[in-house]
This record gives C-alpha cells, sequence and structure tokens, in this order.
C-alpha cells in the first residue's frame, strides 16, 4: 500500500512537468522569454543591489523596445516564405530620422508633422522596394540591398553630416516613462498588439500567413497574393521610419549610422521568437522575447568584462543553441 501511495504522489510530479514540458514545446516563443530570463539572472550575479537590477530591467526594456518595432514588421516581410526580407530597414530609419528632425528644426510645435513626415517617407521607401520586387521581378534580398544604398544616399546628402536634433519636449518624452515602463516600450507594445490582432483576428493576418505557406495554393484560393506582399512590405518600411524617429528623439539625434545594427537585428529577433524562417508562421511575443535576450546577453558579457572578440564570439554560439533547441522542440510536436 505504501508503494503505490508513493506512486500516485508521483504521478501528478511527472504530469506536471510533462505538462510543462508539452506547453514549451507548443509555443516556441516561451524559449525566447527563458533565455532572456536566465541571461538576467546571470548578469545579477555580479550586479548585486536591488537598483542596478531594477535600472538594468528598465534598460533592457528601453533598448529592446527599438528591436521589437523594427522586428514586427520584417517578421510580416519573412513570414511572406522563403526569400523574403527588408534589408532597407537600417537606411529607411535612417532618411525617416534625418528628413523629419530636419522639417522640426528643434520646434516643438511641428512635432506631429514631423511624424507624418515619418510615416510618409517609409510609405515611399516601402512602394520603392516593393516597385523593384513586382515590376522589375528583382529577388527582395537583392531588390532591398539596392534600395538601402539609395535611401543612404539620400540621407547622407540631405543633413550634409550634421546630427540633427529632436526638439526638446520629444526628446523628454522618449527619455521618459509613465508607471514604471519607458515611454519607447510602451509604443512597441501597441505595435505588438496592433500586430498581434492583426494576425490572429483578421482575415488580412490570415492570408498574410496562407502566402508563405504556399503563394500558389492562396492564389488559386483567393488570396490577393500581391496586395497582401505589397501591404506588407509598406508596413514593414513604416515601421522602420517609426523606430527611426523614435530612435533619433531618444538618442539626441539622428545620425547617418543609427540604424546599423537594425539590419541583422531584426531578423535575429525574428528567428529567435520563434518565426519560422520558411514562412507562413509568425510569432508576436516572441519577439520581445528575443529582443529582450539580445540586449541582456550583451550586458550580461558586458558585466564579466569580456573583451570585444569573445563576447561576439559568445553571443553568436548562445544565440545558435537558442535557435537549435527552439528549432528541436518545435519538430517534436
Amino acid at each position: 500500500m505504501n508503494m503505490i501511495n508513493k506512486d500516485n504522489n508521483m504521478q501528478p510530479q511527472k504530469r506536471s512537468a510533462r505538462d510543462f514540458l508539452e506547453l514549451v514545446s507548443g509555443k516556441p516563443w516561451i524559449w525566447a522569454f527563458l533565455a532572456a530570463g536566465a541571461t538576467y539572472l546571470a548578469t545579477l550575479l555580479v550586479v548585486t543591489n536591488s537598483a542596478g537590477a531594477g535600472a538594468l530591467l528598465y534598460a533592457a526594456l528601453t533598448f529592446a523596445s527599438f528591436s521589437v518595432i523594427v522586428g514586427v514588421g520584417q517578421m510580416f516581410v519573412v513570414t511572406l516564405g522563403p526569400g523574403n526580407v527588408d534589408l532597407s530597414i537600417p537606411a529607411t530609419m535612417t532618411l525617416a530620422a534625418t528628413l523629419s528632425l530636419k522639417f522640426m528644426a528643434t520646434d516643438g510645435a511641428l512635432i506631429v508633422p514631423g511624424v507624418l513626415i515619418a510615416i510618409g517617407v517609409g510609405l515611399v521607401c516601402g512602394l520603392f522596394n516593393f516597385s523593384l520586387i513586382l515590376l522589375l521581378r528583382i529577388p527582395p534580398i537583392i531588390a532591398t540591398l539596392s534600395s538601402s544604398f539609395l535611401f543612404q544616399s539620400l540621407a547622407i546628402w540631405s543633413n550634409r553630416g550634421v546630427r540633427v536634433k529632436p526638439p526638446e519636449l520629444l526628446a523628454q518624452f522618449s527619455t521618459g516613462g509613465i508607471f514604471g515602463l519607458p515611454n519607447v516600450a510602451l509604443i512597441a507594445l501597441l505595435v505588438s498588439v496592433l500586430a498581434w490582432c492583426v494576425l490572429e483576428k483578421t482575415i488580412a493576418g490570415r492570408w498574410v500567413l496562407a502566402t508563405g505557406q504556399n503563394k500558389r495554393a492562396a492564389r488559386l484560393g483567393g488570396v490577393p497574393v500581391n496586395a497582401v506582399r505589397f501591404v506588407v512590405y509598406v508596413g514593414c518600411a513604416v515601421l522602420a521610419g517609426v523606430a527611426g524617429f523614435v530612435l533619433a528623439s531618444f538618442s539626441g539625434g539622428a545620425n547617418l549610422n543609427m540604424g546599423t545594427e537594425y539590419m541583422l537585428m531584426s531578423i535575429a529577433v525574428v528567428v529567435i521568437g520563434g518565426s519560422s524562417i520558411a514562412g507562413g508562421n509568425s510569432n508576436v511575443p516572441g519577439i520581445w522575447g528575443a529582443a529582450l535576450f539580445m540586449f541582456l546577453i550583451v550586458s550580461m558579457l558586458n558585466s564579466y568584462g569580456l573583451g570585444a572578440g569573445v563576447r561576439l564570439m559568445l553571443t553568436g554560439l548562445i544565440i545558435v543553441s537558442v535557435v537549435v533547441l527552439a528549432s528541436k522542440r518545435r519538430h517534436q510536436i
């Protein structure tokens, strides 16, 4: 009887562990959050005081927000299927930030028109990208890479190498926070919620997923494939323009290198976040986990005093490990 009772007590524990593994396997984005949490805890081994722990979390939310905004746009593009990726994101960010801040000329009364200019620049860049893809039939990766040189050249021509500063009111808003959360994180959260609603609650989201799963079948099923691709590429560029505007306001001005790191970052957060690089599957929550992980891993390695070369090597190895682990779990479901 005692052995039977012991076995009965063990069964709920086994079921709990099995249920957890099934939950994680069914939701690959959880791996990104687990990696971010583990990295955060590892950093706290060096940052011993509570104030430092809170400051690290606040900084992670702040800097991850820019990756989230561009990552959401890149996620929609990648969801369209193999070969779809937007490499013009950094140049679009730079051009949108430069033109909008130059127009405002530190005048707080022109903030709203400045935002509209940043969005408008994103619209034009997205239209140009898709024109190259549809009309000239250039592969997306080549088309967006080529257009990025044009956008970057326009940004260089427009600011003449001078750092364009934002209005003081805009700078205060972008660096400030409310209810203990950074304002830029709230903007990124709004973008994420809207993206999730589009994918999960609208027919447009189903069209995007269907196009990525099988473009020919989607077209035969009545999906306006070219219209879907058009909206996705334009939307990605618009989000890049918004991210550039917010980033320039946060960092104290627009400069020509401000978007450089977001070319690979926008792709990394999509892949690590659980979206399929083969298309047809997207994951909005995972982008947050991946963006937090990408910031925290660099912070952790910096905290341990490792050199730049070692940091880059370990960052790459850890990212590959997370992607492989998440991929194995996805294949097991």
